[in-house]
């Protein structure tokens, strides 16, 4: 179920930023009286799934659900129309108008992608408003379970004081950081240390299964004492947490295993907090080291237990478009240094490149609006900025040679504009098979 309802949400947000994006060529081509001659979502390579022609533009959904396109007459694109272009120029044709129209229409898909981003953060600051973990009401660092991690040096329980010298406020900005960052700052049991990061440590990150990083770490409560287990029969109910185990105050999962690990095949004496009591269990440990019973927190927990604060802040109509603003240029920033990164062979960043499978799992397993449109202007900021590459076939491709006539007064010949367009076409294709690949490796890596 959780996999039918994050394919339903990743191909309705999909569908919904192509068709916006093509909009944003349709619409200026329309204006500059340029014919459209389709308007697809999804390719129709050999057939449709379904088309209809109304005025002269034939609209329609493809079967390869590798983006989307608007045919629009004169010009050179994925179509490779060199029938046409063989034919004389028409006034209705794209090759016939000035070059800033031209631009205008290459630079539509784009625009109107951030735009959607915009209106998006906007929406959600005004609904939702601002919710953020300060970093400072994290009361015992973090869960560090990453063997990367923990080999350069980070510990569970640090607590992070700066990053490359600059104080961060918030658990968001930290989960971030961790894509630019060089060096950290910690506090460890009283003492400031530094722990630089090797410059392939994004590579080395996302090659490994665990990808973890900064975690927060939770409270052990229970949610069901398994069948088989040794406390079975004992009064232990959902909602139960352990705080003490031999007199030991415990606050943290990550706290009781090695205590359990130590008492293999004994009994523990554990105190439970139930609502606003507590109450003292006997209660075995199985040889393997557990309990055999089945754990799972929340956020909520750790803010009712005071292990950590949730702020949040309520915006009007006029302030949510100044927050809004705001978020879309925090993440088109974040993401511009992850795609630097990606091209720097160097960091490894490439490795973690991921396809279809990577983006669907970004999307929630059960349905949640804010998430949704959350994740949606995500993909439209990154659809955009992936659009803006200078690569033939690509509107950065289009918009680069565009530029290259408007500054020098010379068109490149259609033959070869056709060229890189193949060119352009070939390196998309190995950067889809690539991304792609790299999810079924990982894919792989976990079913075995």
């Amino acid at each position: 179920m959780e996999i039918f309802i994050k394919t339903i949400q990743f191909f309705l947000s999909l569908s919904l930023i192509i068709v916006l994006h093509e909009l944003g060529h349709y619409l200026p081509a329309k204006f500059f009286k340029i014919k459209v001659e389709k308007f697809y979502l999804f390719f129709d390579v050999k057939f449709s799934l379904f088309k209809k022609k109304i005025g002269e533009t034939v609209y329609g959904i493809g079967w390869l659900p590798l983006g989307g396109y608007v045919k629009i007459a004169g010009m050179i694109d994925e179509s490779m129309d060199t029938e046409q272009m063989r034919e004389d120029p028409k006034p209705w044709e794209f090759r016939t108008k000035p070059s800033w129209q031209r631009l205008v229409i290459m630079l539509g898909g784009v625009t109107v992608n951030f735009i959607l981003a915009v209106v998006i953060y906007i929406g959600l600051a005004y609904n939702y408003g601002k919710t953020s973990i300060p970093l400072s009401s994290i009361k015992d660092g973090f869960l560090i379970e990453n063997p990367i991690l923990n080999e350069i040096g980070f510990k569970t329980g640090d607590r992070i004081i700066s990053v490359d010298n600059k104080e961060l406020l918030t658990y968001s900005e930290l989960r971030k950081s961790i894509v630019s960052a060089s060096v950290y700052e910690i506090e460890r049991s009283g003492e400031f240390l530094e722990i630089s990061l090797p410059k392939d440590f994004l590579g080395r990150l996302s090659s490994q299964e665990n990808t973890t990083t900064f975690e927060l770490r939770m409270p052990f409560v229970i949610q069901e004492v398994l069948d088989g287990s040794l406390n079975k029969t004992y009064d232990i109910q959902k909602g139960d947490i352990i705080t003490s185990i031999n007199d030991k105050k415990i606050n943290y999962v990550d706290e009781l295993i090695p205590i359990l690990s130590e008492n293999r095949n004994t009994t523990i004496e554990v105190e439970l907090l139930r609502g606003s009591f507590t109450i003292q269990k006997t209660l075995n440990v199985d040889e393997e080291g557990k309990l055999g019973i089945m754990h799972g927190a929340s956020i909520a927990d750790n803010i009712n237990l005071g292990l950590l604060e949730v702020s949040t802040i309520q915006y009007s109509f006029f302030e949510s478009i100044e927050v809004g603003v705001n978020n879309f240029v925090s993440f088109f920033g974040f993401y511009l240094e992850q795609f630097i990164a990606i091209f720097n062979p160097s960091t490894g960043a490439y490795k973690g490149l991921g396809g279809f499978l990577a983006i669907g799992n970004i999307f929630p397993p059960s349905w949640d609006w804010g998430a949704f449109w959350n994740t949606t202007a995500i993909l439209s900021v990154m659809l955009g900025v992936l659009n803006l590459l200078p690569i033939p076939a690509l509107d950065g491709g289009h918009a680069m040679f565009l530029i290259y006539e408007m500054i020098s007064g010379r068109k490149p010949s259609d033959k070869f504009l056709q060229t890189v367009q193949i060119i352009g076409f070939i390196i998309l294709m190995t950067l889809v098979i690539f991304a792609n690949g790299n999810d079924i490796y990982k894919l792989f890596n976990i079913l075995i």
